[in-house]
């Protein structure tokens, strides 16, 4: 079993005098950049002069600098950008500024493992990787929770590294949930794997699936959204917060049953194959490549791909039924 750090177990003092650069105030940014500085640290933003990630950053009382700037000014550079971003900012931007003894930090470990990013050898390499969306790491530390994290260490120049990796991470409230260790290969091949497989590519693809299905055969389009989309948020709520055994003792006997016997038919010997098939092409580095070509070209499957999909009949019956739904626009609706 994995060793499991808390606030108990770090000593935070080892930032204290050190200024942090958040570089990108997105997602993550914003939560590392709010969280860190209410746990004392000096933190400063770097961002696109007149974004409205600058202006955002401004107006929560951030020193804002372009990029160049703040990673001259930091002693820990956190990049928190897009992956497919992060090279060519790193190259232009972060590099020619970093002074020995720097930390760079990360959230994801795309570009140090496949080796867009080489950072000199006179800087630590550390990843801070909240398991968690940006604004669920701001909201529980506000309300003096947190959210797990991993933490890795690439490169320790100084010897510091994870000492360095637990402070931060106690710093954004991970702390008070607890941080677990990895490496940047580990994280990245299988952050990339949840996401293709299961959370992200396998569960939309299941969901589509199972629409198309019932409405091919006859059932209203409204019945069927409901059915497959609709109430998986139930179901997905009891596995999260009971595992999988907790999420069957709360259904009823039918549908477990059904869970039972009809799962293994769906997700099959075939399935579990293509899925190593997965693995080995994010392992292998064929993904990463194919990511990064397909960003060089400008997009065109990317762009076309999402075009076909945001016109699926299950996305223009979901938007009419969410007008419905009055605690979905009160909590934040993306339309």
């Amino acid at each position: 079993m994995a060793e499991i750090f808390y606030d108990k177990d770090i000593d935070i003092s080892i930032l204290e005098g050190k200024k942090i650069a958040i570089i990108g105030f997105g997602s993550q940014g914003h939560a590392h950049a709010q969280n860190l500085r209410e746990s004392g640290m000096n933190v400063i933003v770097g961002e696109l002069e007149g974004s409205k990630a600058w202006n955002s950053a401004k107006e929560k009382g951030f020193e804002v600098f372009t990029a160049d700037k703040a990673a001259e000014q930091g002693d820990i550079i956190t990049i928190l950008v897009n992956d497919e971003l992060q090279r060519d900012l790193f190259y232009r931007y972060i590099g020619p500024n970093l002074k020995a003894g720097n930390v760079l930090a990360f959230a994801h470990g795309f570009n140090i493992h496949y080796s867009q990013i080489i950072p000199p050898e006179n800087v630590d390499v550390i990843m801070i990787a909240p398991k968690g969306p940006g604004h669920i790491v701001r909201r529980m530390y506000t309300q003096g929770s947190g959210v797990p994290s991993i933490i890795a260490v690439e490169q320790d120049y100084s010897g510091n590294g994870m000492k360095t990796a637990l402070a931060y991470a106690r710093g954004i409230g991970a702390g008070r949930a607890g941080i677990i260790t990895t490496t940047f290969k580990e994280e990245t091949e299988t952050d990339l794997f949840g996401e293709q497989a299961v959370l992200c590519g396998g569960c939309t693809e299941l969901i589509r699936a199972g629409f198309d299905t019932l409405t091919d055969a006859g059932y209203q389009p409204e019945i069927a959204y409901f059915e497959v989309l609709h109430e998986l948020k139930l179901i997905v709520d009891l596995i999260y917060e009971h595992g999988i055994s907790g999420m069957r003792y709360s259904i009823s006997d039918t549908a477990e049953y059904g869970d039972l016997v009809i799962g293994k038919k769906i997700i099959t010997d075939e399935t579990r194959k293509n899925m190593k098939k997965i693995l080995s092409d994010i392992q292998d580095g064929s993904f990463a490549k194919e990511w990064i070509l397909e960003n060089k070209a400008g997009r065109p499957v990317f762009n076309a791909l999402r075009k076909k999909e945001a016109n699926h009949k299950i996305e223009v019956v979901g938007k009419e039924l969410r007008k419905m739904m009055s605690w979905i626009n009160k909590s934040g609706n993306l339309e």
